[in-house]
């Protein structure tokens, strides 16, 4: 690289740290002009405006890891140094491709093409944000994520929201975003081998979600429309309203205030939520972390079912249905699970005949202690959210031959043997929210 291309630039541009506390360094960064003819810089003045500008791009970055801090401050070097090297893959591509923007590759191209196809527009910037979250979503549900209010779910439920919105507003109202699934998957499947044999899960997660917001999308954005009309605004608690009954995330009532050129009350609509969020806890008091607060005998055997429910329903529907929620008292348990469509009276039977299996052959109850991370790698069922210790309480159900039926993070405690619980019998099984489903069930 010629010397007048290398600029000297301060620790506030150019000095990483992870933190406060850890190690840190002077970087590197290495940028590439991006523009077509070139900008042949000579300065580090014009390299500022260029970056600036948006007419150069950063591809890689070494960071020379030798200093240590503490709470903000270079207390020393460190006693083993490195190099910390990264690159950004896509944007590699886009140099190698003679791209100015990662869009125009082939890693999204065929992607856009197909979303062009489908909504007759040419807006560029609902084409990349469509694009851009429909090949996250299509990863996140490969990798068992389901959509829902909280965590990662919401994360995977804001993508498609988002998505499901812009391709309306590009007249694709009668598309689907599943319709893309194949052209995720056909880019990536050399690589990503099991994307194509989990095509029809992800296009069902991703219709369900769909069709779960359409059916409220015109009502919430007439709902929004009318409040900044009314307002000027949107409230903490308008946007909460958003949230909970039409099921717009807050990031998609702030792009539509934005539309608009209004503000949505963040912190009121945080506070609200908290409210919720407080009030939702308080349904659970009758159970703590990983266990029963209630240690009769009835609570006991109901709580053995629960953990025969959940592996029924796996056993039924595939492995990636997750809990997502529980409760159990002396008449009956309920789980929450994750699910994207209505359970067939049918399938009720089929849960309740595996459950009712599993208890005629008397399995037997196991309670193992072991690390953390031994029993994940073991599979074992984790309670939705929850945190765990380095050591943790396993709950294994398995047979004679020591085949296991089922095996959860559990502070119990549990019937010794399955064949001690009775008949299983599912009450109701409904809807709590999108991709979210409730058995209720008892003993008899």
């Amino acid at each position: 690289i010629p010397e007048n291309r290398i600029y000297f630039m301060s620790a506030k541009s150019n000095w990483w740290s992870a933190g406060d506390n850890g190690p840190s360094g002077p970087d590197t960064e290495m940028f590439y002009d991006i523009t077509p003819g070139g900008l042949n810089l000579k300065s580090k003045e014009e390299f500022i405006e260029a970056d600036k500008g948006q007419k150069v791009v950063e591809i890689w970055n070494n960071v020379f890891m030798e200093y240590e801090m503490k709470d903000g401050v270079v207390i020393g070097k460190l006693s083993q140094k490195n190099v910390d090297t990264g690159s950004g893959l896509e944007r590699v591509a886009m140099v190698l491709q003679k791209k100015d923007n990662v869009f125009d590759t082939d890693l999204f191209s065929p992607i856009i093409v197909k979303i062009k196809k489908l909504s007759n527009s040419d807006d560029i910037r609902a084409q990349r944000i469509i694009a851009d979250h429909i090949r996250t979503a299509v990863f996140l549900i490969s990798d068992r994520t389901t959509p829902s209010n909280t965590g990662r779910g919401y994360v995977l439920r804001k993508l498609l929201r988002r998505a499901r919105y812009h391709l309306n507003s590009i007249g694709g109202r009668d598309s689907t975003l599943a319709s893309l699934v194949p052209d995720v998957i056909s880019l990536y499947k050399q690589t990503e081998y099991e994307l194509g044999n989990k095509r029809e899960n992800i296009e069902n997660i991703i219709k369900a979600e769909e069709n779960q917001f359409n059916e409220v999308i015109e009502s919430g954005k007439s709902k929004i429309e009318k409040i900044i009309k009314e307002k000027n605004g949107i409230s903490g608690e308008d946007a909460f309203v958003l949230f909970s009954t039409f099921g717009f995330p807050l990031e998609l009532t702030k792009e539509i205030a934005k539309e608009n050129s209004v503000e949505v009350d963040v912190v009121g609509f945080i506070e609200k939520l908290a409210d919720h969020q407080k009030l939702s806890r308080t349904s659970s008091t009758g159970m703590f972390k990983g266990g029963l607060a209630n240690h009769n005998e009835k609570t006991i055997k109901l709580h053995t079912a629960h953990h025969l429910l959940l592996a029924a329903l796996q056993e039924k529907f595939g492995a990636e249905i997750k809990q997502k929620g529980s409760n159990i008292t002396e008449e009956r348990l309920r789980m929450d699970f994750s699910f994207n469509r209505k359970i067939t009276q049918e399938e009720v039977g089929e849960i309740e005949g595996l459950v009712n299996k599993y208890i005629k052959n008397n399995y037997t109850v196991v309670r193992r202690e072991m690390p953390r991370i031994e029993a994940e790698k073991l599979g074992a069922q984790m309670e939705f959210g929850a945190k765990y210790p380095d050591i943790v309480s396993v709950y294994f159900i398995e047979d004679e031959n020591g085949k296991i039926i089922s095996k959860e993070f559990c502070g119990g405690p549990h019937a010794e043997k399955t064949g001690v619980l009775g008949n299983f019998k599912i009450l109701k099984e409904e809807s709590v929210s999108a991709g979210i489903r409730r058995i209720k069930a008892v003993l008899q």
